[in-house]
């Protein structure tokens, strides 16, 4: 049961993925662990540049020779005014007053244009270092470059919220796509339709995307232990994606501060914002989130807000401060351990295979 068409496609021996946390949390070790275990490993690279990616691939590489993989943002085209910015920059000084942010030079704001020749430098990187799987979060790629990873064998995997956007994912060629519920912690994958549609439980998804697509579908979102993955194999799914419970791990890039924040955290306490970076993301709830509630809707998009926020985000990590850190989590962290990552899947496993024992009696 726990060997099937997903297992073969990806060379793994367990329908495992580690999700892709971009911001350092996916580290050399913990990805290649993750990988040397039997399942696979992802690169989050959203913010990475093409040297950083080339670096920690080739570290990846010295440490595991199975397969693994990354990921890669869609860029969103976004557009903002000058009193927007200055709108938000007000906003946001009280906060860098508060974590005595020294100003610097003057923020490079990022434009579309730029994010796309950003994108083709990476794609490039994936290539050249022959990366066996890239996935793709916050849209579909287009059509030139799915033609141009597939050329070099390159397994795709795209990231849906709604049969919709799975569809969407199927019909433009990618070869598998993860189903990502409402449970999820970090940014929300959605790139049709608006925000709160993109709310469905992961439960309700997982049966409805398998229903209208033939491409293997792997779960997200709120997924800790055994008892998820098997859950999610029940209604259809052929894998899952774990991130906040690989994210606690020993191996994991994530502040010590962060990961002891998550592990005494109850599920109730995990709420969206997008205060942090412009674009819906779900975390532990703290200061700077209520704090920021009531300008929402007036913030720029991703990745403006991103790049503004960026200062109060390091000054908050490097003074441990989880009122102003964007602490992304899923809404299961009761679950949450401090382990290794051999420890966590090896415990998955031995769920799982109890689960399936327990089925055949």
């Amino acid at each position: 049961m726990l060997r099937n068409e997903l297992t073969e496609f990806l060379h793994i021996e367990y329908p495992i993925v580690q999700a892709p946390m971009a911001g350092g949390v996916t580290t050399a070790e913990l990805v290649a662990q993750v990988s040397n275990s039997g399942c696979l490993g992802m690169v989050g690279a959203g913010y990475m540049t093409p040297i950083q990616i080339r670096e920690q691939i080739r570290e990846i590489k010295r440490l595991t020779s199975n397969n693994f993989g990354i990921n890669l943002f869609v860029p969103n085209e976004f557009n903002v005014t000058e009193n927007e910015m200055e709108l938000a920059n007000q906003i946001l000084q009280p906060f860098r007053d508060q974590l005595n942010v020294q100003p610097n030079e003057p923020l490079k704001i990022p434009h579309s244009n730029d994010a796309y020749e950003t994108l083709k430098e990476q794609i490039m990187v994936v290539i050249e270092e022959k990366v066996p799987v890239c996935s793709f979060t916050f849209g579909v790629p287009t059509k030139e470059i799915i033609a141009l990873l597939k050329k070099h064998n390159i397994i795709l995997i795209g990231t849906a919220t709604t049969v919709q956007e799975a569809v969407a994912i199927e019909e433009k060629g990618m070869d598998l796509v993860v189903v990502q519920g409402s449970e999820a912690g970090g940014h929300r994958g959605n790139f049709i339709g608006g925000f709160q549609e993109s709310l469905v439980g992961l439960m309700s998804l997982i049966p409805q995307v398998v229903d209208h697509v033939s491409i293997p579908v792997i779960a997200a979102g709120g997924i800790m232990d055994g008892r998820g993955l098997m859950a999610s194999i029940c209604l259809g799914a052929k894998g899952v994606q774990m991130g906040t419970a690989f994210l606690t791990c020993t191996e994991s890039g994530a502040p010590r501060v962060y990961k002891e924040a998550i592990c005494k955290t109850t599920e109730d306490e995990t709420i969206f914002t997008r205060a942090f970076s412009g674009k819906w993301a779900r975390g532990i709830k703290n200061k700077f989130m209520l704090d920021m509630q009531k300008h929402e809707t007036s913030l720029p998009d991703f990745p403006i807000q991103n790049t503004l926020t960026q200062s109060i985000r390091r000054a908050a990590t490097s003074q441990k401060n989880l009122d102003y850190m964007s602490l992304w989590s899923g809404q299961s962290p009761r679950l949450a351990k401090n382990q290794t990552v051999e420890t966590l899947i090896k415990n998955i496993l031995s769920e799982a295979k109890k689960i399936i024992r327990n089925f055949k009696n």
